[in-house]
């Protein structure tokens, strides 16, 4: 009869699809620094079982090599399906991986925002003038701009107090010189990022697609994504997807939140007139965002650290 121990590791062989010996042998360690992302170079398995230990949190003495209770114990926080319960002032978890991609898909990066986006910008279409990390002066309120960018200029604050509200041509029209000279830095626009415009960006997804939580931390980022790209707004034809989405969610099925990702990058596709002649160009860079944010979902997992959980 296995231990208890054994039965335990079975389980999460089974988990990581590996023979079932119940024993954390090669094939075993192989497979979760593969789903971890764990990178060991050593041929023995005492290096490898050391490695994932480190990986785990243990330190000093601890990491031993020795998989007892509390080296399992942790393995199995990993693989549990189980959906953390939120603290206090959150609206949902979301992972590590999925903000950062939120992150790259509105400004590529620290060095892009440096050289791109430093300045306000116009997005097209029913934008408002854009500072940061895709925050919308379109659709804010003076006060909550003023308070997220309080360490700015008061110079630069009453500048962009000024174009609040205005959307589409209107924002087109008031982005001039002087409003694009304002500046906001990278030190500032990253902590606005994080501190407000995800948590906010939460909660507007948690009130139109209330079930959202209960999805897996991939699956949530990726449509927290979804909102903080294109709004809460779900009528009309160019909104079919996003209202879709409702029941879908609340029915936690993954492949289908997927397709209407996809079925979403219509908007986008280049628009040509009855002679074959392109109208518009459309957005080949949202095309490839809904994509991304579509396998996102369909690959979501509870198999996750849950070192990387952000609750927002």
């Amino acid at each position: 009869m296995a231990s208890p121990i054994e039965s335990r590791i079975k389980n999460i062989q089974k988990s990581l699809k590996v023979t079932q010996t119940g024993v954390f042998d090669m094939a075993t360690c192989k497979a979760f620094e593969v789903l971890q992302s764990v990178n060991v170079t050593s041929a023995t398995l005492t290096d490898h079982l050391k490695a994932i230990q480190k990986f785990l949190g243990f330190t000093g003495k601890d990491v031993d090599g020795i998989y007892g209770v509390a080296t399992i114990s942790r393995i199995e926080q990993i693989f549990d399906t189980t959906v953390p319960t939120l603290p206090a002032n959150t609206s949902m978890v979301l992972s590590n991986e999925g903000i950062e991609n939120i992150l790259q898909w509105e400004i590529g990066g620290k060095a892009a925002y440096i050289s791109r986006f430093t300045n306000p910008i116009w997005p097209k279409e029913s934008s408002g003038v854009t500072i940061g990390i895709g925050y919308d002066l379109g659709y804010c309120t003076a006060a909550k701009f003023a308070d997220d960018f309080k360490k700015l200029p008061q110079a630069d604050i009453n500048k962009l107090s000024s174009v609040i509200g205005l959307k589409g041509a209107a924002a087109q029209r008031a982005l001039t010189p002087n409003i694009k000279s304002a500046s906001v830095p990278w030190e500032i626009a990253n902590e606005v990022f994080y501190s407000s415009s995800i948590p906010e960006h939460a909660k507007l997804t948690k009130r139109i697609y209330p079930e959202v939580s209960q999805l897996q931390p991939d699956a949530q980022s990726a449509i927290v994504s979804l909102i903080y790209n294109r709004g809460t707004k779900l009528s009309g034809d160019r909104r079919v997807e996003m209202y879709n989405l409702i029941q879908l969610i609340k029915d936690k099925k993954l492949k289908a939140i997927a397709a209407e990702f996809r079925k979403m990058k219509r908007l986008w596709e280049p628009k040509k007139d009855k002679d074959g002649n392109i109208t518009d160009k459309g957005s080949r860079g949202l095309i490839i965002r809904r994509e991304a944010e579509a396998v996102m979902i369909e690959n979501a997992t509870w198999v996750m650290n849950p070192s990387q959980y952000i609750f927002a």
